[in-house]
């Protein structure tokens, strides 16, 4: 008896694919309430690398995180002497001698001017991925990354929920997860989750334009009725509304700050727990809020963390500062000293090291002369085609757009403010230069409160 043919476009995204993974693939698309997906994508991983992440996966489940409190972790000085080796950018430095301390911080910044020069020389380039993050802050910047560095988030997502008591168990003929957006436009896939038996991965967009009817969304994701739902706090706001039947085990929420009222909110509605995530592009999944310890425990084995102060000094414990990182688990990019831009306390306890009153980057939306609310992620897409290294827009309480352009880009401020004029509508633009480190707030707006 001969099996159900696989498809070649699949098999291009996702080797390993399986019989029950094509199925898994078909049902997603092929449903009658399905959007429109815009993409295709996938894990991309071949059979000895999905071996290996099972191995990852499990170290990471148990490893210990964390360093003496007046000390540093014993794998750093090994990985400071191997990435200042095998990084262009850190063998410019011009000696190691002064201590950890005195090595240089980078920024943002950095990395987006020759993200290539951050890219260590062992690594291959053959089978190298790379895409653009549309943060809330600073400047947009290409990551390198790879298939496997992709997948190992997953060693981080289940260790946080593991801490909340949930033990994923989807597998084959399930859907493990539903990752949401809320955008005029969005990147949406479908995929499956080899290290969980081929269970089923939608990545989807809420805004009604991706569906051939509103009511749609709710059909679809009660059909898939996901173990793990995961998204920020613009999407979860729209799943708010929808009268959903689905109850999954637990939501994530990643990239942007979550309130409290909202994580209560979503746990009333949902039953289940509502993890915080501090996670970026640049690192992964960094931390986890913990209601007992009050604040966010630290995910990774090998990220250490620093509070700097504005002159990049460390501050005492306890005390605030500028978040900043070394080490990770992305071999494309290890971070020497990296300055994320976010600011907290760092406390030792028991449990592993914690970050209290984190102040990472928060969703901002913009009114638009209609009226409606558009995420900062859709100017993020209409402002895209232009070089930008480095931008801020503000709208005030009048409605009226203020945009400051690095003066290398004020040359495009007529053609940016007819791209926030298709976006916004006719609301008031004006340009002015923007003289500041990468440090400033990209998106603000004195309406956002005022929203509904």
């Amino acid at each position: 008896m001969t099996g159900m043919p696989l498809r070649a476009e699949d098999l291009a995204f996702c080797p390993t694919l399986t019989e029950a993974g094509q199925r898994m693939l078909d049902f997603l698309r092929e449903h009658p309430a399905a959007p429109r997906y815009t993409n295709q994508s996938g894990h991309r991983l071949l059979a000895d690398e999905v071996q290996a992440l099972r191995g990852f996966v499990d170290e990471v489940k148990t490893a210990r995180v964390g360093w003496p409190g007046d000390g540093v972790p014993d794998w750093l000085p090994d990985f400071v002497a191997q990435t200042c080796r095998e990084v262009p950018a850190y063998r410019e430095l011009p000696t190691l001698s002064g201590g950890f301390t005195s090595l240089p911080t980078t920024r943002r910044a950095d990395l987006a001017t020759d993200i290539a020069r951050y890219v260590p020389d062992p690594v291959p380039l053959d089978r190298m991925i790379n895409f653009r993050t549309t943060g809330t802050t600073g400047t947009p910047l290409l990551i390198a990354s790879h298939p496997v560095v992709a997948s190992r988030y997953l060693a981080f997502h289940l260790r946080a929920l593991r801490r909340a008591g949930i033990e994923p168990r989807h597998g084959r003929g399930q859907v493990g997860v539903v990752l949401l957006g809320v955008q005029k436009r969005c990147f949406t896939y479908v995929s499956v989750t080899p290290l969980m038996d081929e269970s089923g991965l939608a990545k989807i967009n809420l805004h009604p334009d991706d569906w051939r009817h509103p009511d749609d969304r709710t059909a679809y994701l009660d059909a898939l009725d996901a173990e793990v739902i995961a998204g920020d706090p613009l999407s979860f706001g729209e799943l708010l509304t929808l009268p959903l039947r689905t109850r999954p085990r637990a939501l994530l929420s990643v990239g942007m700050t979550l309130s409290p009222g909202l994580r209560e909110t979503l746990q009333q509605r949902f039953g289940c727990p509502v993890l915080d995530l501090y996670s970026m592009n640049e690192a992964g999944p960094i931390a986890v809020y913990d209601e007992a310890l009050r604040g966010h425990l630290l995910l990774q084995p090998r990220l250490y963390v620093e509070i700097l102060d504005a002159q990049g000094r460390p501050v005492p414990e306890g005390a605030r500062g500028e978040i900043t990182l070394t080490g990770g688990f992305n071999f494309c990019l290890p971070l020497l000293r990296y300055r994320t831009g976010d600011h907290a306390a760092l406390e030792h306890t028991d449990e592993g090291p914690v970050l209290k009153g984190l102040m990472g980057r928060a969703p901002v939306r913009f009114r638009s002369a209609g009226g409606d609310w558009i995420n900062n992620i859709d100017v993020t897409h209409a402002l895209a085609p232009w070089p930008l290294t480095q931008y801020a827009l503000h709208q005030g309480n009048d409605g009226a757009l203020r945009l400051r352009l690095t003066p290398a880009a004020l040359h495009h401020g007529p053609a940016l403010t007819a791209a926030l004029a298709h976006l916004l509508g006719p609301l008031p633009v004006t340009v002015e230069p923007l003289h500041a480190d990468d440090k400033v707030l990209q998106y603000t707006s004195d309406l956002e409160a005022c929203g509904p």
